[in-house]
């Protein structure tokens, strides 16, 4: 599968970008059912994006970069030429305002190392934005812009509650033509498209193309489930599916931004894979140690390679994913219990969790 995010607009590539949305949507109701000879027909999502669109906004976002030399003018006088200068790319996204207050949720690839951030909001007026903080792992970022007065916005929704084959909107600006809204349905849940240890991601069928990045998927009730992260399209334009970071998953990261600054994920220092039921050293769905790091929590705490682990705080370990999760989601310092079979016997072992410096378990 080959998964793009959709990258920030430049001089070469589309981008994604994004509108604004109301200051609260807890009253919005769902889209409205045209009816037909009394039949049901399809939705209609008039009220609903109406209500949402002064949210979602637009981010435009300016780097500067190094030039590169020319292999050809390594070594001559005109290299001293090229060393000093700088080279200027312009981008744009999408974001999603959270708080009267002025913060703004995106994807952390929109604002990258960026040196300026602008942040266009319903009406046409421009704000400048800080990176309050951001997350490479999760792929999000949160902005801070001072409004005069205070911004419309969403409310998050469960993105656990979301099934199969419901209706769900995306809102954004797509190869910058300016506030789009595209309507569609949850294709599949839990997507691991390879993007990195915490995969899983919403895939739906409404237009995503680039300049969609970060803007907000929402559901009937127009609470955001989802930010729109990547598309799989071979052409880099919208292909009908589409993948979003689930609400439930990106709600805790914004909240440690907004609070510390950064977030800070458990850690055991170990390698992991999975066991199928049908692997005899389990005999059921669990997790594989294939490997512990030197003086890592798990280390010190007496895990060993070959270990299988069944089982978290009395919580099943089916799969690695799932176990990497739920360390993560701990605070470094606490202690979990693991249950582990080894040498065909079971036995609990308490890890004091460590912080995560960016490896896989």
């Amino acid at each position: 599968m080959t998964a793009h995010r959709p990258a920030p607009l430049s001089r070469r590539r589309a981008l994604l970008a994004g509108l604004m949305l109301p200051p609260s949507l807890a009253g919005c109701g769902g889209p409205a059912i045209a009816q037909r000879g009394g039949a049901a027909a399809l939705p209609d999502f008039a009220d609903l994006a109406e209500r949402v669109l002064p949210a979602v906004v637009n981010i435009s976002v300016a780097s500067e970069t190094q030039s590169a030399i020319p292999p050809e003018f390594r070594g001559t006088p005109l290299e001293r030429y090229f060393r000093g200068r700088r080279e200027r790319t312009m981008g744009a996204g999408s974001g999603f305002i959270i708080d009267p207050g002025g913060y703004i949720v995106t994807n952390n690839h929109v604002v990258g190392n960026a040196s300026r951030v602008t942040v266009s909001i319903h009406g046409g007026q421009e704000l400048q934005a800080r990176v309050v903080g951001s997350d490479e792992l999760m792929d999000l970022a949160l902005l801070r812009v001072e409004p005069r007065t205070p911004l419309v916005a969403v409310p998050w929704g469960s993105s656990g509650a979301l099934r199969v084959g419901q209706w769900v909107l995306a809102a954004g600006n797509p190869f910058g033509l300016g506030g789009s809204v595209t309507s569609g349905i949850v294709s599949a849940r839990g997507r691991d498209i390879g993007a990195g240890p915490f995969d899983d991601f919403i895939q739906t069928d409404a237009a995503i193309n680039p300049g969609n990045s970060g803007g907000p998927l929402f559901n009937v009730a127009g609470e955001v489930v989802g930010i729109n992260t990547a598309i799989y399209s071979p052409s880099g334009a919208n292909a009908g599916i589409g993948f979003a970071t689930p609400s439930d998953l990106a709600r805790p990261v914004i909240e440690g931004l907004r609070r510390d600054g950064r977030v800070e994920r458990g850690w055991l220092g170990v390698q992991v894979q999975d066991l199928v039921a049908e692997d005899p050293r389990a005999g059921r769905r669990a997790v594989l140690i294939a490997g512990v790091e030197r003086n890592g929590p798990a280390a010190r705490a007496g895990l060993r390679s070959g270990d299988v682990v069944l089982s978290i705080n009395g919580q099943p370990a089916e799969t690695s994913r799932m176990l990497v999760r739920s360390i993560a989601a701990v605070a470094p310092g606490q202690t979990v219990r693991l249950t582990v079979l080894r040498d065909g016997r079971t036995q609990d072992l308490s890890v004091q969790v460590g912080r995560r410096p960016g490896g896989t378990g």
